[in-house]
């Protein structure tokens, strides 16, 4: 085929190209030459190819022109003695196939426009194949979607080799649609399964792409919520599988499961982790299979089992789980650096919600009031403003623990008893000792940590102190609240007082400087 240069040029030639097909079966060769323009070095071209393509076999489709069943080789059909018909709908199928493939490869494309219009274009396929089935169906009232084809198009999506994470967005509006949404959770872990069964060692790229896409699923809350079909059928059954939330919960299960199986990067387990508790625990059919992948969340530390131990604790509150070492492991985590790291806020939100029971044994919240307590001696002040009240709120909800700041008639102490080595809270002997370390703070040299430290030698009011505003509190924040205060508001930091412009006679500046 001659083309006139340029993007018109290419227009104007597909479309003469497109007519011919569609107006006579005996310029069906003109087909080759549509698809070869696919493989144009020009974007632009490759465009305009696209856009003919999808006219073209959408129309094919639409009047029936494609062979309906089992595809045999083109070969062994073209040198048989068929009917003209059969051969020319045989023979179009496998340029339509062809085509589907083209646009499968384009889907990796350096330039976005032509993968987007790829992706648009196969989704239209998906569609028109739906209303149009190029199967046969076994017994009546089957139900029948593409899945060849839409397997195709999730498994380019979740490329080992390029970023999709653009893409995937666009994507993102095709799973509205309920039928869309079950097929992309089974062809999800049809894709992982084979790309983890193919390569030893999986791409980041791939482990990305795929978190982007199962992350963006997200269930119907009633089974009344799903009606909305991608692919229309004239007489829907309510015997399909697609048409059932319990289906979709099983799938979706299925989907992270098949997933989370799998040794993921860090940045990954985090990114899961976060989204756990609201967006995968609710959806699954049975929350407690999760159980194997948080536990071993927790023995990778930081904020990684600090992130487990939240979709443990939805599972112990709302499944009725057991897992005695929750309260250990959380004790564990409490270490001079949560005072420094970049999710202290998150930490200490969760530990609250996590303490805020008050039928926690008493030695349990001891344990956690005296590590704070001796932790906070080493925060810096825009830690101890927070840590200080959150401390102050345990010993609201549990008065048992008060003791540790006022026991009546309690023994004198030579030492502390508290065992800051021991792992486990109960054998900690928290209990047996007192909060020296408040005491301490009230020394502290920042006034506000002062003044916060002093709330403990006062009758602790029956409400609790709002952490929520102190779990962002900021260095710079403190500083330019001081630099806002008025003179006499300020508090003297000095901690000898100035004798004199030079300082006390004993003072090496006076001793060697006097004054003219």
């Amino acid at each position: 085929m001659e083309r006139e240069p340029g993007r018109e040029g290419a227009r104007r030639a597909l479309g003469r190209l497109l007519q011919a097909v569609l107006a006579s079966r005996g310029e069906a060769n003109a087909v080759f030459d549509i698809l070869a323009v696919l493989q144009s070095e020009d974007p632009e071209e490759i465009q305009e190819a696209i856009h003919t393509c999808s006219r073209l076999f959408g129309a094919l489709l639409e009047r029936g022109e494609l062979f309906v069943g089992q595809l045999p080789p083109e070969d062994a059909v073209l040198a048989g003695s068929h009917g003209a018909t059969r051969k020319y709908k045989i023979w179009m199928r496998h340029r339509y196939h062809s085509c589907r493939n083209c646009l499968g490869e384009l889907l990796a494309h350096p330039t976005f426009r032509v993968k987007e219009l790829a992706l648009k274009t196969l989704m239209k396929f998906v569609q028109l194949e739906g209303a149009h089935p190029l199967e046969k169906p076994k017994w009546e009232g089957q139900y029948l979607f593409p899945r060849t084809l839409f397997r195709a198009v999730v498994g380019g999506l979740l490329s080992p080799e390029h970023d999709h994470s653009l893409l995937l967005s666009q994507f993102r509006e095709y799973l509205e649609f309920d039928d869309i949404r079950y097929h992309v959770m089974q062809a999800a872990s049809d894709a992982v399964a084979q790309v983890t069964s193919q390569h030893p060692e999986v791409s980041l790229a791939f482990w990305n792409n795929a978190f982007t896409l199962l992350s963006a699923v997200s269930l119907p809350r009633q089974e009344r919520d799903i009606s909305s079909f991608y692919v229309k059928h004239t007489e829907p059954s309510d015997t399909w599988k697609v048409a059932h939330l319990k289906e979709h919960r099983k799938t979706f299960q299925m989907m992270w499961l098949s997933f989370l199986k799998h040794k993921l990067p860090l940045s990954l387990y985090k990114k899961v982790l976060v989204t756990m508790h609201d967006t995968i625990l609710p959806h699954l059919a049975q929350p407690t299979l999760m159980i194997d992948f948080l536990t071993e969340a927790c023995d990778v530390g930081g904020a990684i089992s600090l992130l487990a131990l939240n979709g443990l604790f939805i599972l112990i509150h709302t499944h009725n789980l057991e897992y005695p070492d929750f309260y250990q492991k959380l004790y564990g985590l409490l270490d001079p650096s949560i005072f420094h790291v970049k999710y202290r806020a998150r930490f200490f939100h969760l530990a609250d919600v996590f303490l805020s029971s008050s039928h926690l044994p008493a030695y349990l919240v001891a344990a956690f009031a005296k590590r704070l307590s001796r932790l906070a001696l080493m925060a810096p002040p825009e830690a101890l403003l927070m840590v200080l009240p959150f401390i102050c709120n345990l010993l609201r909800r549990h008065p048992a623990c008060r003791v540790l700041v006022h026991r009546p008639r309690g023994p004198e102490l030579d030492a502390d008893p508290y065992d800051p080595e021991e792992e486990d809270p109960a054998k900690s002997r928290a209990l047996e000792s007192c909060l020296w370390e408040l005491q301490t703070l009230q020394q502290h040299y920042h006034p506000e940590v002062s003044r916060a430290a002093s709330v403990i030698s006062q009758a602790l009011s029956v409400p609790e102190v709002s952490i929520a505003p102190l779990l962002e509190l900021t260095a710079y924040e403190i500083f330019e609240r001081d630099l806002k205060k008025k003179p006499s508001e300020l508090v003297p930091l000095e901690f000898v007082p100035a004798q004199g412009l030079l300082g006390s006679r004993e003072d090496a500046c006076a001793q060697c400087f006097t004054l003219g």
